[in-house]
Order: structure tokens, then C-alpha cells, then sequence
């Protein structure tokens, strides 16, 4: 049976005890019931399709049980689109009656099915969905961010890092939409705090093709360092257009996480070498754990693991976790709600153990990579440095922190020199 096929009977045959996936076994009672949604098709198809394979990836690594348990993952796609999500929400828990919810990829699709899940309590683990106010300002307790990050998380220790290699002005490019704003808003305020100043801020639409309006004008600013918060076809062409420009070499550029992804960098050549990002995972260190994770999704997929990837199988094994302290039961909503916020994550790929905040978002050591050739030719994230117990708050009071306005076009948190 193909995937399409087995998507399209299988909560048919669920009413039925009849399980259509090729790695779930038979156990006693009823199975436990995810839906998960994805963009298969749409402009991030090729993400969501990894988000998939590294779901699966960690069931198929347990037998397909959880807590004795059968699982049963139903797939639906959410079309990059947030009519989509919102209509595929409701079909997996009013038709196909699933016990929680998991995944989204696009930051609208995400805050679509939040404002679904807000009204009727049901579980939704968001391991890629990084709007900051899902776990700040506007906090739904059954939303939870395991294996997840807010946008503006890990930009503030690689803007820390920034200042001590001696960058004091910096200029950000970056896609005109939630996610960016986000993302250069954690740089820049942690960078102007600490003393550094931006000289200029370029804002793009999505699928841009031609970046050299806005890279001549960066390279007339005198600037130490550019931040470039780019995602997919973007990154590929910024970085691109940054080399031919001549401005690689001359001005360091610096990265969001998901620029040097492997979503991004491993169809690249020589125009990513070197480049500094921040992240959680970095798929060239030296951890026996992520190298062994590392060498299974090759194994199985042919390519090193994205961040998409990483982050679902990391998120399932979470709520796994969480499932065995409460022998399984996942249909008391509050019950898994409470056993998901108290799980610390142990034995993931990060090698680390990871907790949650009191907001649902995980406190992370995080990564400052840089993109270097391993000894197969491709291009990966290295890690040069390490900050420990990395907060969505960074070290701000949270309560205090959460009064400022969300970051936006227009607030940035850049304190004026």
C-alpha cells in the first residue's frame, strides 16, 4: 500500500480495529490516535514531507506502541494553507476522533489551529510552529511547543556572540512576515543592548528573485556583519546573490537557524562556507547520539536531517515519554496536558536533557554552527560554541519582558544609542 492510499483508509478502518500502517502492531485496546498534519503540497512541500519521515522515524524506532500501547498516526495535509488546517483540524477529532494533535509548519497554519484547540481543550504539540506569542503573550495551556523554539529564541545568543567577535554595526535582510520580524526583533534588541548598532533593516516579500537592490545598498552602509533571516527558495538565492555580489569574504554574514538548514544547504556549494548561525541541533557535532541519528536518517532518507525532521521525531519521543508516565492514557486531555509539561526529555538526538518553562517552551543549550565541508564534500552546521539553558525570556523577567510589545515591522526592541 502506498502512503496516499493508506492515508486516505485509514481512519476508515480505524472504526473497524483494523490498523493501515506499515509499522504498527497489534496490542491490546484501543490505539492511541495522532493526528498530524503537514504541508505536502504547497510552497513547503519538501518540508513537510521530512517532518513526516522523522514522525515516523521514531515510532517505526519503537514498534509502533507507546506505553503498550498501539499508535495510530493519521495524516492529513495542511496545504501550507490556513482554511486547510483549520478544516483538517476538525476532521481528525470530530470525524477521526484522534486524541491530540501534532505538527504544522507555516506560522499561519499553526495560529489557525490554536484558535481551533483554544475552544475545546484538545491537545496540540507544535515542534515547528514558532510564533513567539503561542508561549508569551498569548498562551493556550493546551498548546504546547515540545522539541520547539520560539522565533526570537536562539538569534539573542548568537547576537551575544556577535558583539564579542568585535561586530558592533549590523544590518538585517530578512522575508516581510511574523516569522522574520520575530527572529531580526531577538537579534537586534539583544545586539543594541549590549552596545552594537543597526544601520539599516531590508524587508522582502516571500520569493524574492532578484536581492541585489537591497545587497548594494547594504554594502554601502559600512556595517561589521549582516543578519539574514531567510527560509527555502530564499536562502538559497540570497546566499547565491550574496557571493556573485562580492560581499562574501567582505562582510560576515549572519544567520537564523533555518537559513543554513539542511533543507537549504545540502543541494549548495561554496557560497555557504562559513557561515555562523544559532540553533538547538547542529547535524556535524560530535555527540555520539546526534551522530547516530544522523547516520539512521541517511540510512533511510539518503540525506542529512533538517531541522523539520529532527524536531518531529524529537517532539514524538517527548509526548512518548510523557504517555509511559501515565500508563497510556491519552484521553484525559488535562492528565496528558500535566505528564507533557512535567516530562524532561531525555535521550534525544540533542544528547542533553531538555525541560519546558512555565509557558510550554523548551529551555535549550543552544549552538552557535558554523557551515563547514565534512569529508564527504557536503556542507553542515559545526558547532563553534555552546550557550547553556538558552530561555524564550533570554535573561529578561518574563512578566516584564511580555509587556513590551511583540516584535513586528515597526518594534524591533532596538535601543537607540
Amino acid at each position: 500500500m502506498d502512503r496516499r492510499t493508506f492515508l486516505k483508509t485509514s481512519v476508515a478502518l480505524a472504526a473497524t480495529g483494523v490498523v493501515a500502517s506499515p509499522y504498527v502492531a497489534r496490542a491490546q485496546g484501543a490505539p492511541i490516535k495522532i493526528g498530524l498534519m503537514a504541508p505536502l503540497t504547497g510552497v513547503v512541500a519538501s518540508g513537510g514531507r521530512e517532518m513526516v519521515d522523522g514522525f515516523n522515524m521514531y515510532f517505526e524506532s519503537v514498534g509502533g506502541e507507546v506505553a503498550g500501547r498501539k499508535v495510530e498516526v493519521v495524516v492529513e495535509d495542511d496545504a501550507s494553507n490556513p482554511d486547510t488546517a483549520l478544516q483538517k483540524a476538525r476532521r481528525l477529532v470530530e470525524q477521526a476522533k484522534v486524541d491530540f494533535l501534532f505538527g504544522n509548519l507555516l506560522a499561519n497554519t499553526g495560529l489557525a489551529v490554536a484558535n481551533y484547540v483554544k475552544g475545546n481543550g484538545v491537545p496540540y504539540f507544535i515542534p515547528i510552529i514558532a510564533a513567539d506569542d503561542l508561549t508569551q503573550r498569548a498562551r493556550i495551556k493546551n498548546v504546547i511547543r515540545v522539541a520547539g523554539y520560539t522565533a526570537s529564541q536562539f538569534p539573542r545568543p548568537l547576537a551575544d556572540w556577535a558583539l564579542k567577535q568585535g561586530y558592533k554595526k549590523v544590518a538585517t535582510i530578512s522575508q516581510d512576515y511574523t516569522f522574520g520580524h520575530e527572529q531580526c526583533g531577538g537579534f537586534c534588541q539583544t545586539f543594541t543592548e549590549g552596545g552594537g548598532q543597526v544601520l539599516g533593516q531590508f524587508w522582502h516579500p516571500l520569493n524574492t528573485s532578484d536581492f541585489s537592490p537591497y545587497l548594494g545598498q547594504i554594502a554601502n552602509l559600512g556595517v561589521d556583519c549582516v543578519f539574514a533571516m531567510e527560509t527555502g527558495a530564499d536562502a538559497t538565492r540570497l546566499m547565491q546573490q550574496y557571493a556573485n555580489f562580492g560581499l562574501k569574504g567582505q562582510i560576515p554574514m549572519l544567520g537564523a537557524m533555518n537559513l543554513t538548514d539542511q533543507s537549504v544547504i545540502r543541494t549548495m556549494g561554496d557560497e555557504v562556507d562559513g557561515i555562523v548561525s544559532a540553533a538547538h541541533f547542529a547535524e556535524g557535532s560530535d555527540v555520539p547520539v546526534t551522530q547516530a541519528f544522523v547516520a539512521e536518517n541517511v540510512k533511510r532518507y539518503g540525506k542529512l536531517p533538517s531541522l523539520y525532521g529532527f524536531s518531529m521525531y524529537s517532539g514524538a519521543m517527548w509526548v512518548s515519554e510523557a504517555l509511559k508516565t501515565i500508563n497510556g492514557n491519552a484521553a484525559d486531555k488535562d492528565v496528558l496536558i500535566d505528564a507533557v509539561m512535567k516530562t524532561t526529555l531525555t535521550g534525544s538526538p540533542l544528547g542533553k536533557p531538555v525541560k519546558l518553562d512555565a509557558y510550554g517552551n523548551p529551555i535549550y543549550d543552544v549552538y552557535i554552527r558554523k557551515v563547514t565541508k565534512a569529508k564527504d564534500g557536503k556542507y553542515w552546521n559545526v558547532p563553534v560554541t555552546t550557550y547553556p539553558n538558552v530561555s524564550q525570556f533570554w535573561t529578561y523577567d518574563p512578566e516584564t519582558y511580555m509587556k513590551q510589545p511583540p516584535y513586528s515591522r515597526t518594534f524591533q526592541g532596538i535601543k537607540k544609542s
